[in-house]
């Protein structure tokens, strides 16, 4: 999931701790808790436009490893 192509229009990647896409408007988040059997999620833009553009980016790299998968966002 930390390929650069799953995250197009993200400025950086780190994939410490999970995976975060940082935006020039924005961030995106997944990484595991530490207290319960779930991937963290996290989202945050200057704009509703922007968020929904990060959502669209881990919507797609979720997809593309696991089809089919419900995410909650």
């Amino acid at each position: 999931m930390q390929r650069e192509a799953d995250f197009p229009t993200a400025a950086s990647i780190s994939t410490i701790d999970g995976v975060r896409a940082e935006y020039t408007d924005g961030f995106g988040l997944a990484r595991a808790s530490n207290t319960t059997p779930v991937i963290v999620l996290r989202f945050e833009a200057e704009t509703e436009a922007g968020l929904d553009r990060i959502k669209g980016e881990f919507r797609q790299a979720f997809a593309a490893l696991a089809p089919g998968l419900e995410l909650p966002f």
